[in-house]
């Protein structure tokens, strides 16, 4: 019986999650994305909690919400820390080969991010498209993702109805993945 194994599975499972919705906060008032839909009223309400009180230690910038972003780098830091707490002896790491480690953690979990919106949008597009009905999550999840595809809208327009820019960004994503060697990060 692997109870360590199965006990890590589920805390970062738990911790990939939050960091998904405190992501999300984040992107959804970088695009200025609906307030009122009900999925955003949820991540409003699941990351108040943490973000309220700190916010009155990181201010905003520019419109920017610098609080929630400091809160995502909280909470990797937390998950990370966990994780070599667990699977290494962190004396024996040398800090920059930690921040190495956080920095591909982190750019990881946000190509993951998108990855998983522009993925579940396009297939979430066909589905409404076929009951002709309004869905706030797909809703949400164009929001998110239609800064990332319209730069590759631009160099590959909609073709007879069919929209394959969402492919070219997520090859393109899987790229980097590939290229700065993020397969397996934690």
């Amino acid at each position: 019986m692997n109870v360590s194994g199965a006990f890590l599975f589920l805390i970062t499972t738990l911790f990939d999650i939050y960091i998904s919705i405190v992501l999300a906060r984040f992107i959804l008032q970088m695009v200025r994305a609906d307030f009122y839909n009900p999925i955003s009223q949820f991540i409003v309400k699941a990351t108040n909690p943490f973000l309220i009180p700190l916010r009155r230690v990181v201010p905003g910038y520019r419109g920017l919400d610098i609080a929630s972003l400091a809160l995502f780098l909280i909470v990797v830091a937390i998950k990370l820390g966990l994780y070599i707490f667990v699977f290494s002896d962190a004396a024996g790491v040398p800090i920059l080969g930690l921040i190495i480690f956080a920095l591909k953690s982190i750019a990881n979990t946000v190509i993951n991010f998108f990855l998983f919106v522009i993925f579940v949008s396009a297939i979430l597009s066909w589905v409404t498209a076929a009951s002709g009905g309004y869905n706030p999550f797909a809703d949400i999840l164009r929001q998110i993702a239609e800064p990332v595809l319209a730069p590759a809208r631009k160099i590959i327009p909609p073709m007879g109805g069919l929209d394959i820019s969402p492919m070219l960004v997520m090859l393109a994503l899987i790229f980097i993945k590939n290229l700065f060697q993020l397969n397996g990060m934690p």
